[in-house]
């Protein structure tokens, strides 16, 4: 069925891409709430991260249908396996942008203006594993930037405190993707494409540690800087417990290891939402 190689073209069978992105973006909603944050606002979010994870994929996909085809991990995706056609994936792609642009225009010029950026930024993410050993710290940069959007939602202007989880959500995103990029490692190196995962070979775990305290660091630092309660602290430090297990039972040539340490990653989104949340309704 053709719906069925729209839905894998925009990896809607694969939803922790749309955690991923989601989170982040509520993260920020609840730290610029002065209490419980917006419901609508949330869904609102919510349905712009479906729309605009979906057209990242079918984008990235047009980009890459070559490499795709080279490999076989890639090369039952509906482009590079000739399901969908180039045009279709076009057509795909501008309704889901369509949509994703009723979503924004009904938002703050602020945040306008910053999904514009946004966009900037997931139009570049694939050219960045041609010339980048860290397209993954670019993706940090795409995704997580709802951080900012949903801060400024509810705030004319950006402060510390966003751009701290912001800067925390970057590093982490850096990590959980490393994962994602040992289970390809070996394609990656056969068709010539670079990532973080190769970059770090030599010493996988010491970066991910780097990577990920730098994550805790930052985002100790923005609760500080947000003055969160007690229970914040708490949540954080089961965060801090979830990333050391990742790393100490990751086994980088186990592919199904490493997707299962990266989906875990959805685990860390909804513990700093829950800590931020609750920090706000025990103010």
């Amino acid at each position: 069925m053709r719906l069925t190689a729209y839905i894998k073209l925009a990896r809607l069978n694969r939803p922790v891409g749309i955690w991923l992105l989601l989170f982040p973006a509520w993260w920020g909603i609840v730290l610029a709430s002065p209490t419980l944050p917006s419901l609508f606002l949330l869904l609102l979010f919510a349905c712009g991260a479906v729309l605009m994870r979906s057209a990242g994929c079918v984008y990235n996909d047009m980009i890459d249908k070559d490499f795709d085809a080279q490999v076989r991990r890639t090369a039952s995706r509906p482009l590079a396996a000739g399901e969908v056609s180039l045009k279709e994936a076009a057509i795909v792609l501008f309704f889901l942008l369509g949509l994703s642009a009723l979503i924004l225009f009904n938002l703050p010029p602020s945040v306008i203006l910053t999904g514009f950026v946004a966009l900037g930024l997931v139009l570049l993410y694939p050219w960045m594993k041609r010339i980048t050993y860290w397209p993954q710290l670019f993706l940090g940069l795409t995704f997580n930037i709802g951080i900012l959007m949903g801060w400024l939602s509810l705030h004319p202007t950006l402060s510390l405190t966003p751009f701290l989880f912001y800067g925390g959500a970057i590093l982490w995103t850096l990590g959980y993707n490393t994962f994602f990029g040992f289970q390809y490692r070996e394609d990656d190196l056969v068709i010539g494409v670079k990532s973080s995962a190769i970059a770090i070979s030599s010493a996988p775990k010491l970066y991910l540690s780097l990577f990920y305290g730098g994550a805790l660091i930052l985002w100790a630092m923005g609760g500080k800087q947000a003055q969160l309660g007690w229970i914040y602290w708490v949540f954080l430090g089961f965060i801090a417990l979830h990333l050391a297990w990742q790393i100490s039972s990751l086994r980088e040539d186990d592919s199904d290891n490493c997707l299962k340490q990266f989906k875990s990653n959805a685990i860390v989104g909804i513990l700093l939402f829950l800590g931020l949340l609750f920090s706000r309704l025990m103010h």
